[in-house]
């Protein structure tokens, strides 16, 4: 058993969409394809894996460096011998052979990216849905039948005013999600919280709204929101400050009674650990964000989610950005508290399978081998026409 080939391509997410912080008119995504000598039905098991949105492509530093860490390696090193399978652990500590620590910057996406393609292999040469695996492995075989999940939107788009955004959210809401989440902090607030009750004119009640700032304030901004978003309870308030600055988040949290969330732009377990040894988050209601396809992949995140438990945070606050399939892999199967979901943006990645019908804002998972890439037909047929054409 061994990897064949792996290789990579850049693709566009571009869209006139924006946040507090960055447009994506130019955003692009890494996709990869770890080919096996593994073959099911005449063809060679394939995995495949892509980044999450916001951080661009990473072909070069896959092309440049951990794609011939993988090659070079010697294959019988990469086996897990005790499920006859490639081994995800061994491959990640190939990847990251001579690189120091520190330095959790766009390495994790092309760690990440790959990482997400060998699981794909793993459980495809299993013959397992992926999140079964997981579940299987490290949570004594029960696994989530279904995720509570959210519809993320609200980005501030040109010529799209107040009506705009509600129009949004019904169609969230028709299509079975209770919870959307919108973004703040690109307009003054006075005209962000016309924009929070715009949408709470169509979800209802507080806790079926999050409202996003990716990150834009300084402690006097982040606290003036904090004061305003506090009657409207809602169900989080998310990513205030940067996601660094641990002494900002420990301020907020102190002022802010309501949960707050954040983590999705920390890609390492050191960084996560940092955040809940200095950000002041509540274990009892906060919610914890990281994202495995942009932070070292699953090898990482079962580190974090180890180190969580050490520090007496449950898997269940946690709630993944990037609203992919990964994600909702690992949620079912190791316990998390839910997954975000991309119904209309960044597409063909957002979203899940294409037969998944989300009732009361909870969905399951198709019942194939793999991460279910092949249950999204628009996706696949992306990373067939990239990778393997």
């Amino acid at each position: 058993m061994r990897i064949v080939e792996i290789r990579e391509s850049t693709v566009s997410i571009a869209s006139p969409i924006a946040n507090a912080f960055i447009d994506f008119s130019k955003m692009t995504c890494s996709v990869v394809a770890v080919i096996t000598d593994q073959m099911r039905d005449g063809q060679p098991i394939v995995g495949f894996g892509f980044n999450s949105n916001g951080r661009y492509g990473q072909g070069a530093l896959m092309r440049e460096r951990f794609i011939p860490r993988l090659m070079d390696a010697d294959p019988d090193s990469l086996i897990d011998q005790t499920n006859d399978a490639l081994d995800p652990h061994a491959i990640w500590t190939a990847m990251m052979t001579n690189e120091k620590p520190g330095g959790h910057g766009e390495r994790s996406v092309a760690v990440g990216t790959i990482d997400m393609a060998v699981w794909d292999a793993v459980a495809k040469i299993a013959g397992q849905p992926l999140y079964r695996l997981l579940a299987d492995r490290y949570r004594g075989g029960v696994a989530d039948d279904e995720v509570w999940v959210y519809a993320a939107g609200g980005y501030y788009h040109p010529g799209k005013g107040l009506e705009g955004l509600k129009d949004e959210f019904r169609g969230y809401l028709d299509r079975g999600y209770t919870t959307c989440k919108m973004k703040i902090g690109l307009a003054p607030l006075a005209e962000d919280l016309k924009r929070i009750e715009a949408a709470l004119e169509v979800v209802g009640d507080g806790q079926n709204l999050c409202v996003d700032a990716n990150g834009r304030f300084d402690l006097e901004t982040a606290l003036a929101y904090a004061r305003a978003l506090e009657p409207y309870d809602l169900r989080w308030y998310e990513e205030a400050g940067d996601p660094l600055d641990y002494a900002l988040q420990a301020e907020l949290s102190q002022a802010y009674s309501r949960p707050m969330a954040t983590g999705e732009n920390l890609f390492s377990m050191q960084d996560a650990r940092n955040l809940i040894r200095h950000g002041g988050m509540n274990p009892e209601q906060d919610v914890l964000q990281f994202d495995c396809a942009l932070s070292y992949g699953l090898v990482e995140y079962l580190r974090t989610l180890e180190m969580m438990a050490e520090n007496g945070w449950s898997s269940r606050r946690v709630v993944p950005h990037g609203g992919h399939q990964m994600s909702l892999n690992i949620a079912a199967g190791l316990h998390l508290g839910g997954n975000e979901s991309y119904p209309d943006v960044f597409q063909p990645f957002g979203g899940f399978a294409d037969d998944v019908e989300v009732r009361d804002s909870r969905v399951g998972l198709p019942d194939i081998p793999g991460v279910g890439f092949e249950a999204k037909s628009a996706l696949i047929d992306l990373l067939r026409r990239e990778l393997l054409s």
